[in-house]
């Protein structure tokens, strides 16, 4: 499937948190790896923008996020959300799964292919794992009926057993690591008949979420987001997209 104008949406998952960049305070992520490995593997230039914002739940992420991407006019949209929906205690998965499905008819009215994303499932690894497994099982199941039934492409992270291991998730058990972003580009690039390059596999995490979820753990991760939710706040709220235009993505120099 050929890739000119890539557009991608979403939460932290596709904003790149997790995977800092050597040397600085900013993120890549799979997204921006995937665009490479694009422009790599048709050997030409595609343009690329990133709207995902860290925090948001699948509302604003369509409200805000959505009409924006399609006016930027690409070739394929990538849209992942309902991640942050599933944290909160209560949640409905038929709400989550036709709001993502409305927005796919959106896309596909405006003459521009969209590409579902699941997210990758840290149930393994975080505290109350159990009901995340649930829903997400949900969830993905839903989102897998109608994507197939529309012939759209469908990433399905969610369902990767290797993924879920600690060493591809960063020490908060949230967010996956450099090597999680690196497997999750992978499986986006393959989902469109295309293969990641090999320089990829060297891609090494800085933190992990292996071993016990000690006390550190709750103090430096959960009891901070806990905190958030009970004030009304997000991790986002004072972050916009980091590219919000579309600009040119080279190959990768062999």
């Amino acid at each position: 499937m050929h890739v000119s104008r890539l557009v991608t949406i979403g939460d932290s998952f596709t904003e790149g948190y997790g995977d800092v960049v050597a040397g600085s305070d900013a993120v890549r992520g799979w997204a921006d790896l995937a665009a490479v490995g694009l422009a790599t593997s048709q050997g030409a230039s595609i343009e690329y923008a990133n709207l995902a914002v860290r925090g948001r739940k699948l509302g604003p992420i369509l409200d805000e996020q959505l009409e924006a991407a399609i006016a930027l006019r690409p070739s394929h949209l990538s849209i992942n959300g309902g991640g942050n929906d599933i944290l909160r205690p209560r949640v409905t998965i038929g709400w989550v799964s036709g709001r993502l499905e409305d927005a796919v008819h959106r896309i596909l009215d405006a003459g521009i292919v969209p590409v579902m994303v699941s997210g990758a499932n840290p149930s393994q690894v975080m505290a109350g794992g159990a009901v995340m497994l649930r829903r997400g099982d949900a969830l993905r199941d839903a989102v897998r009926g109608w994507a197939d039934a529309l012939d759209v492409p469908f990433v399905d992270n969610w369902a990767d057993a290797t993924l879920r291991e600690g060493r591809f998730w960063t020490d908060d058990r949230l967010h996956l690591n450099a090597a999680g972003h690196a497997r999750v580009a992978t499986t986006f690039l393959r989902a469109l008949g295309h293969e990641a390059p090999a320089a990829w596999a060297d891609l090494v995490p800085v933190t992990t979420a292996e071993g016990r979820r000690d006390a550190a753990y709750y103090r430096d991760h959960v009891l901070p987001w806990i905190g958030r939710r009970l004030t009304g706040r997000s991790s986002g709220d004072t972050v916009s997209a980091r590219r919000p235009t579309l600009e040119p993505v080279l190959p990768a120099v062999e």
